[in-house]
This record gives C-alpha cells, structure tokens and sequence, in this order.
C-alpha cells in the first residue's frame, strides 16, 4: 500500500526545506536506508533517508524547489499503484489545516493569483506580443515590463504562462548564467546593472535569529586590551613541543574561554523569560564564515580539554561547515560564542549575541605597536577583544570580571594548563 513521505524536520528551527538533489527518480525501487534526496535546511545540506521499500511513485517537491516541513516530498508504494485518491485526501487534509502561518501563506497565494489574473486581462484588452509565427516573443506588458527594468533579455526566460508566454512570475524566478552575468557585468560604461538571486534557507535563518537576538536582546558592550607577548611565546613553545600538531590562538581564545566561564558563571547563562539558566557546563559555539553566512559548530565540554584537542575539533567542524555537512546535533547546546575576525585584519568589532547564549566575544587581530612597560616605551603585540552582553542577564560588573579574567589567562596561559 502507498505511503506518504513527508518532508522532515531536520533541525530544531527549520521550518521549511529545499530539495538540493534527488538521488532517485520516479519508478525506482527504494529500499529502506536508501539516501532518496538531499535537503537543505536552515544550517546544513543533509542526505534524506528512506524509512521503508517501495517504489517511488511521486515526486512532490522538485530539485531547487522548497516546500514547509510535513508537506508532500513523495509517495512510495508497489509499481503500477495507483496514488490519485491517496494525494487528493491528503491534500484536502491539507486545506483543513489553520494556523497563522497557513493563513499568512493563502493569503499570499491569493494575492499573486489576483496579480496573474490583472496580468492576463490587461494583456487581453492591450496585448504587445504577436504569435510566434512572426518571431516576436510571448510576453505579458507587465513581464515586459519587469524585464526592462532589471536588464534581463526575454529570449533567455523560460515562460510559464499559456502557450509559453513569459509572466510576472517567470521574471521574478529568472536566475541567469554565469556566463549571462559575466556579459551583463561587461555591459556599456555609464550602463546601470544588477543581479539578484534568492535567499537561501541558512540566510534566511541567519536573518530571523540574529534580528530577533539585535531587536530582542538589549546589547551592551565591553572591551579590552590584552598584552599578547607571553602568549606568542606560549603558543611556540607548545607548538615546538607537540609536533607535527600545531595550536593557534583562537585555540588559545577558546580555552581561556571555557576556564574563565567556569570563574564566572553568571556569563555562562541563558534569558528564559521567567527564569534566567545558569549552565554548569562550557560549550563553547565558534562563528565559521561559510559561502551563505555563518555556521556555529560548538566545542562541548571546551573547559575540560587540551588546547591540542580543541584545534583537532575546530579544524574538523569547520570543514564540515564549509561543506554543509555539519549536522544540527554539532551546532547545538553552546553557553557562549566566540567570534574571531582577527585573520582578516581586523583589530576591533561588535557582534551580535548567537541566542541562548548571554554573551558573545568579538576577538581581533594581534596588533604590534609601541607600549609602555616599566616606565618605557617598547614594541609589544595587543589584542583587543569586546563582550556583548545581554543587559537582561549580565551587568556590566558581571561582564567586566569575566574578562578580567580571561585577560589574566591569555597574558598567562600557563594558569589555564595547569588548571
């Protein structure tokens, strides 16, 4: 008998999935524990499953299309079986749903149907397109319209409408080339152009988390300076010492990190509106820029483990997140975030707070300047680092001692080793 696959929830915030890949087609034979499809999600591209054999008899979601979570992504069932009653009760099942989203959806539904309809009308009464017998290209005034002004050339659109004519959805869709954007980037000097292109479900989730933590949280901010000489020559001395491993100083960063989390646990907390969560433990999330935004793998139990380790953990995850292969049980449970811009040459910068964490550290590059020591002016290397913190949780002497204390570890590091 046929069953419905549904699209799943493959991590705690999706709400709706994109279909990167289809790994079979329909009239394939499916077994339990085949991959049937790659879905991207808000934080990663992860392989789908079957759950059962069959047949695939119908694909509901196309590759590149979305669709919301428990929607139709296919049915499986025997070959030859006939689904047209299963897809019409489910569908109807489907209608009978109401919530606020539903309705916001339908809504929107109706609105782009009214705006099709208006299309075609106008184009009856005041149509500007001939047959294709004359060689002139089928195109609504609206369409024609939208594609003067954002520079696409109609004989590269796909049209949807009747009888292939090109509508105001089609333009909206368009996605040129590579090659097509590189001759539009070419285009006559003095010539305004552009490029669009949709917003992907990791963007989109980067948006709506970091507005509702900007917007939501009240932010304040503290920074310091923190002498780096002793923790140059720290990192040598270890790296001398454990080849062919190496540590870097956001390991450093990290490590200090978790052992001044543990001095100060009221920066180790969470905003739960009635309650405020103190954690005992240190997961430690660290931002990884990946080509769609940004990824937050976390190092768990961080205070617990050797620098040495730290870096194995870092370097791995990250790989994983540039691949999207990063998996939601790797990017959950952190207790504070740290956010390292100084291999980009960036001395000193805010961050927004990555939710449920209390606080986050902004961390930039390592700065050789003049400093005074004993009465002199020498050259020493600084770093600056900066908390935001939210104000519902953490007071500025709450924050303040923590990074006194992170301060204390990284001017001293052998303090956090033999801790």
């Amino acid at each position: 008998m046929a069953e419905i696959v549904r699209m799943p929830k493959l991590s705690d915030t999706m709400e709706e999935g994109v279909v990167a890949e289809w790994h079979k087609k329909v009239g394939d034979e499916v077994k339990s524990g085949d991959v049937l499809a790659e879905i991207e999600t808000d934080k990663a591209t992860m392989e789908f499953e079957s759950f059962q054999d069959g047949v695939l008899l119908h694909i509901g979601v196309e590759t590149g299309d979305a669709a919301p979570v428990d929607s139709i992504l296919a049915v499986l069932g025997e070959k030859g079986e006939n689904i047209d009653d299963l897809l019409k009760e489910a569908s109807e099942k489907g209608a009978e749903k109401s919530d606020s989203d539903s309705e916001e959806e339908e809504k929107k539904s109706k609105e782009e149907e009214k705006s099709e309809n208006k299309e075609e009308q106008v184009e009856e009464k005041a149509p500007v397109s001939t047959s294709d017998s004359d060689g002139r290209i089928k195109a609504s005034p609206l369409a024609r319209s939208m594609a003067d002004e954002k520079g696409i050339d109609l004989a590269a659109v796909s049209g949807t409408g009747d009888g292939g004519r090109i509508v105001k959805r089609d333009i909206e869709d368009y996605t040129p080339s590579a090659a097509k954007a590189s001759s539009s980037s070419a285009a006559v000097s003095g010539q305004e152009s552009h490029s669009e292109e949709k917003v992907s479900q990791m963007r989109k989730a980067i948006a709506r988390r970091l507005s509702e933590s900007k917007f939501g949280a009240p932010h304040f901010y503290l920074t310091m300076e923190i002498d780096m000489e002793n923790a140059m020559a720290s990192r040598k001395a270890i790296n001398a010492a454990i080849e062919p491993a190496k540590i870097s100083f956001n390991d450093m960063v990290i490590k200090a990190s978790a052992a001044a989390l543990k001095k100060n646990p009221k920066v180790n907390a969470s905003w739960l509106g009635d309650t405020i969560r103190y954690n005992d433990h240190v997961h430690v999330g660290v931002a990884v820029a990946v080509d769609e935004g940004l990824l937050v793998p976390v190092i768990k139990f961080a205070d617990s483990k050797p620098m040495a380790a730290i870096n194995e953990e870092v370097k791995d995850m990250a790989g994983k997140a540039r691949n999207k292969k990063l998996q939601p049980s790797e990017m959950e449970g952190n207790t504070f975030t740290i956010s390292n811009l100084g291999m980009f040459g960036i001395e000193e910068f805010t961050a927004i707070i990555n939710p449920p964490d209390a606080c986050i550290m902004a961390v930039g590059t390592i700065v050789e300047k003049p400093v005074v020591k004993n009465g002199q002016i020498v050259v020493g290397h600084t770093m600056k680092v900066t908390l935001s913190c939210d104000h519902r949780v953490v007071d500025g002497a709450v924050g303040s001692a923590f990074l006194q204390t992170f301060k204390k570890y990284m001017e001293n590091p052998v303090l956090m080793l033999a801790e």
